[in-house]
């Protein structure tokens, strides 16, 4: 069977998931993952989470026994904060998704967790639920960022992380070892072709998706934008305008980064793989009502073109080429867009004001011009 190791079970339990979201195109999530619908098919009708169903071999342990004590809650309750650092509430609902019974409230579990010295109730009062604003609908944004890199025993991990604001679906994590426009690309790319197209993507500032004075764009965000992704940019020095990236940034260094020693790239990686999974498919979410991001997340319709789509533009907009200084002649005057754009057809369009044009790059405006304002 075709599946390409990230692990197999892994990719068939995010198959599932994702193959049980409302309006799935099932042949298309297929070719996504590179099976048949026959197998497709196979592995969702057979996965039934809580009820026996599975996608790997099981023991012939019962999964429920009578005889089951309050103490085997207790320790598995125990090994859960331990593996993962999770609070009483992710553990509860963690505990009903593996099938456990008798399981006591969120409360008394926190009470375990402190009786055995793994809480401290000073800590856990400074925890309280933060209220943010989130996008309708999956892949209406996606909030991508570098998480700050981290040393190996040979050379550094650059953590390349894409988020989804609807679901906090983990969509990229990526062990990189730069911070490059091709390595992001690279890694896009791969995302695209699984998940498909968003309609927008948030990142901060500079390097390498630009919007500083000097950057205003680079080839990496004129390539989003020719995909038909809008960009925006963060406010600078205001890292809250990506709030979900920094919160999910800061629980994948408590929960993994700062508990092992990496090696090299290919072993941070395969450890990330492992994390995300457990993120994206069994660690409960407080903003999510204690859903797991799987739950909420599915496939963009929009597929990924291997090959880029032509600019093109419509009949109500005047096109110019941007020179290779980065302005472009309009009217008689000279007007600065930017360098990153040379060589490129912009379009400008008439706006309410008779003297003023916005400047429009494939589907995104740019700038606006003013045939009024002083020469520079």
């Amino acid at each position: 069977m075709p599946w390409k190791e990230v692990s197999t079970m892994s990719l068939r339990e995010e198959f599932v998931l994702l193959s049980r979201q409302p309006e799935v195109n099932m042949a298309r999530l297929c070719k996504r993952f590179g099976i048949s619908r026959k197998t497709g098919y196979k592995w969702r009708d057979r996965y039934r989470p809580g009820e026996g169903g599975t996608l790997q071999d099981q023991s012939r342990r019962p999964r429920h026994s009578p005889s089951r004590t309050q103490k085997s809650i207790q320790l598995a309750a125990l090994n859960l904060r331990v593996k993962h650092g999770w609070g009483g509430r992710k553990i509860h609902h963690r505990l009903v998704a593996l099938g456990h019974q008798e399981i006591p409230a969120v409360s008394t579990i926190s009470t375990i967790l402190k009786r055995h010295g793994l809480i401290d109730p000073k800590q856990s009062g400074q925890h309280q639920p933060f209220k943010r604003f989130e996008r309708q609908q999956p892949n209406e944004l996606w909030q991508m960022d570098f998480k700050g890199h981290f040393e190996l025993a040979t050379g550094r991990c650059h953590p390349l992380t894409v988020l989804d604001d609807h679901s906090r679906y983990s969509i990229t994590l990526r062990a990189c070892q730069n911070e490059k426009s091709t390595t992001v690309q690279h890694a896009l790319s791969t995302a695209f072709r699984r998940y498909g197209l968003p309609l927008q993507m948030l990142m901060d500032n500079g390097a390498p998706w630009g919007s500083d004075a000097e950057h205003v764009f680079t080839p990496l965000t004129l390539w989003l934008m020719r995909l038909g992704i809008h960009v925006s940019h963060g406010r600078p020095y205001h890292p809250q305008t990506q709030g979900k990236e920094e919160r999910f940034h800061r629980t994948l260094n408590v929960e993994l980064i700062q508990r092992r020693w990496f090696t090299d790239l290919p072993h941070c990686q395969r450890h990330f793989d492992r994390w995300r999974d457990i993120y994206n498919l069994e660690r409960p979410h407080e903003a999510l009502d204690m859903q797991v991001p799987a739950q909420r997340y599915r496939c963009s319709a929009r597929a990924f073109p291997e090959l880029l789509p032509p600019i093109e533009y419509g009949p109500d907009h005047q096109v110019r080429n941007v020179q290779a200084n980065g302005t472009l002649h309009f009217k008689g005057r000279l007007f600065r867009v930017a360098k990153s754009l040379r060589g490129y057809p912009v379009a400008l369009r008439a706006t309410q004001i008779d003297s003023r044009f916005d400047v429009f790059f494939c589907h995104q405006k740019i700038t606006t011009i003013d045939l009024e304002a002083p020469h520079a």
